[in-house]
């Protein structure tokens, strides 16, 4: 299974869970923006992102909506139109993550972005759902050399392995695929999670999820099944006005799905079945071991009703009351102690 490199993190088997701050769609100046990035920052997110289109670009004048953050009928162009992020407020992003040490990156949707985001040396790029099938565009990302983190809402296996082809194929080997949903907000029911060790079985790259659920639970069994990253919409209020406020974490549940994810990958431990080290007591006090019944002086054949199995589990183990039976014992055993091999 191969780790992917983003910034300082590591994406991959064996490394904690890249907890995403998606806050696209939910600022239109900086003062908004740096208002969430210090919010996500504090409720412990990794890294933040954010969305990098034009409307004339990523959108017909003709295409419409019909999802619940939005509405049926409503332009995809005009609501484009107003949330795109110009190069001053991009720059003024970039400018106040590196300040404050975290790792920033956008979703482009168009090669003008791109070039855009280079400007600032931008350095992952996250392809959306809606550009998952978009073989020219992949490549021509992928040529760029960074790494790629690809949503793959909407798709059949099929078109992941013609997409993850096309990006492989440039020779840019680093590639991290997001399971995901394309409804805003989804259910999560139709979350459809097991698909994320689906992809790890046929892909071999590391594997993480993208959410539009209104709560944490579908992320926290994707941090479960091993998700590398969990992206999740981020905002200040969920009844701001705005498509995404609905279906994104405010500060608390931001800060109970970092914790619980936490939570989670120290409960997964490392697979190997031994005792915790908590138990190293409890496995002496806990467990049973062969007690006498009565006193046995020294000298007497132990016989079957002069033993039983209780507990403390300092003396001789169950399994071993066979070879007890039978034996003499080397000195005075008190009633209710256990039997050690140093009596027998």
């Amino acid at each position: 299974m191969r780790n992917v490199r983003i910034g300082n993190f590591i994406l991959g088997e064996e490394h904690p869970t890249h907890i995403i701050a998606e806050i696209g769609g939910n600022f239109t100046d900086f003062e908004g923006a740096k208002r969430l990035i210090d919010l996500a920052l504090d409720a412990g997110a990794d890294s933040v992102k954010l969305q990098t289109y034009r409307a004339e670009t990523i959108s017909s004048r003709k295409a419409i909506y019909d999802m619940p953050n939005v509405g049926r009928g409503a332009s995809q162009f005009d609501l484009f139109k107003a949330y795109e992020v110009d190069f001053s407020l991009h720059r003024e992003i970039w400018d106040y993550c590196r300040a404050r040490g975290v790792l920033v990156f956008s979703t482009p949707s168009h090669m003008n972005d791109v070039e855009l985001l280079e400007k600032l040396d931008c350095e992952v790029y996250k392809i959306g759902s809606d550009d998952a099938c978009n073989i020219p565009f992949l490549r021509d990302v992928a040529a760029i050399g960074k790494p790629i983190i690809l949503s793959t809402g909407m798709c059949t296996m099929h078109e992941v392995r013609e997409s993850v082809s096309a990006i492989l194929g440039t020779g840019n080997p680093d590639l991290v695929l997001l399971q995901c949903v394309t409804n805003y907000p989804s259910d999560p029911a139709h979350a459809n999670l097991r698909a994320i060790e689906a992809m790890k079985r046929e892909f071999a790259l590391p594997i993480g999820y993208s959410d539009h659920t209104t709560n944490n639970y579908a992320c926290f069994a994707a941090a479960a099944l091993g998700a590398c990253a969990v992206e999740k919409h981020f905002t200040h209020d969920k009844n701001a006005k705005g498509p995404d406020h609905m279906l994104s974490a405010d500060p608390a549940d931001l800060r109970a799905l970092v914790e619980g994810i936490r939570t989670i990958e120290a409960a997964l431990g490392d697979g190997v079945k031994r005792p915790s080290e908590g138990e190293r007591k409890t496995r002496v006090n806990n467990r049973k071991s062969l007690v006498a019944l009565g006193g046995i002086k020294a000298g007497t054949v132990i016989t079957h009703d002069m033993v039983a199995i209780k507990r403390p589990g300092y003396g001789i183990p169950p399994k071993y009351r066979d070879e007890v039976i039978g034996r003499i014992a080397r000195v005075d055993i008190e009633a209710e102690v256990p039997i050690t091999w140093d009596d027998v």
